[in-house]
């Protein structure tokens, strides 16, 4: 089956949108809870999030005089800002509204639904007390709508784009997330040191790994621990490895795909080289950032190989 360029880029930045609203919802809820478990001294807050979204450069521009309620409404429904929640459920829709004709019936109804779910639910900010609800309720929409596509939809070239999409999110967000939590604690903040393990045990429920972290690993929650499991782990879907697995395997069933299984392989030798117990907190910071930036190279080779040069997302 041959695959328009424009289709490839919508089934892409539709799972890359996809996996975004669900794991920014899941985090927004996971670390709500911990707030509530947290003192205020311990400086953990609401602005920490943004840093896992690494948007705080956009934040700052739209809000220079934030409120206590300014990170959720940027987190969550701010139209101004494209990865908030309902913004990224919004480029959804709009990319599988667009290929409807790639896609199963079920998923577009599915898509539309929780769309507009998200707007009524979003649109006027939320409430703490419902917070927890609606964020459910988003992840269960974005997990249920995945499960769709990856049963009722051929595995050819557009899904191969979809788990490109979803895996280099995935990736992102791993390695955001462990980056923000080992500069509050390894770095030594004394605040939080009573709170090590709530904070990592919220770490792993922000990427749903805690049940498959005990289960695997069979130990009390210990920092190296964790960063290893989620970085290194072989066979959790959402550990960094396994991504990068994902990534080579999705690229390998498309044409063309030297330049960006090139990237992945540097990543593969980084990974590999990883040594956690010569590693203090910023040379963990300093690999992070080496392959975040790698991972956008990835990204850039797939943008060049398969897609048009100036196409709006």
């Amino acid at each position: 089956m041959s695959l328009l360029s424009r289709v490839a880029e919508r089934s892409y930045w539709a799972a890359r949108y996809l996996e975004r609203a669900e794991n920014s919802a899941r985090v927004v809820s996971v670390f709500g809870t911990l707030m509530l478990d947290l003192p205020q001294e311990a400086g953990f807050g609401w602005p920490t999030l943004v840093d896992i979204n690494g948007s705080k450069e956009l934040y700052a521009d739209l809000y220079p005089t934030p409120n206590s309620r300014s990170p959720l409404r940027f987190l969550i429904s701010d139209a101004n800002n494209p990865s908030s929640i309902r913004a990224s459920l919004r480029m959804v829709r709009e990319n599988i509204r667009t290929t409807r004709d790639i896609f199963p019936s079920e998923a577009w109804r599915s898509v539309n639904e929780l769309y507009l779910y998200s707007k009524e639910s979003l649109g006027g900010g939320i409430s703490d007390r419902r917070r927890h609800e609606v964020m459910a309720r988003i992840v269960s929409g974005c997990q249920q709508l995945n499960g769709m596509l990856a049963s009722n939809m051929s595995h050819g070239p557009a899904y191969q784009f979809l788990r490109i999409g979803r895996n280099v999110e995935r990736a992102d967000m791993a390695t955001r997330v462990i980056d923000v939590a080992a500069s509050s604690i390894l770095q030594g903040r004394d605040e939080l040191t009573p709170f090590t393990n709530a904070v990592w045990m919220a770490v792993l429920r922000s990427l749903s790994a805690y049940q498959m972290y005990r289960q695997y690993v069979r130990r009390r929650i210990v920092p190296g621990d964790v960063i290893a499991f989620v970085l290194l782990d072989d066979h959790f879907p959402r550990a960094w490895r396994y991504c990068l697995k994902q990534l080579e395997t999705a690229l390998r069933r498309l044409p063309r795909p030297e330049d960006a299984l090139r990237a992945v392989a540097r990543l593969h030798r980084q990974t590999d080289e990883l040594d956690f117990a010569a590693m203090d907190h910023a040379g963990l910071h300093e690999w992070i950032d080496l392959v975040q930036l790698e991972l956008g190279v990835v990204h850039v080779a797939v943008q060049q190989t398969w897609f048009p040069l100036e196409t709006p997302q």
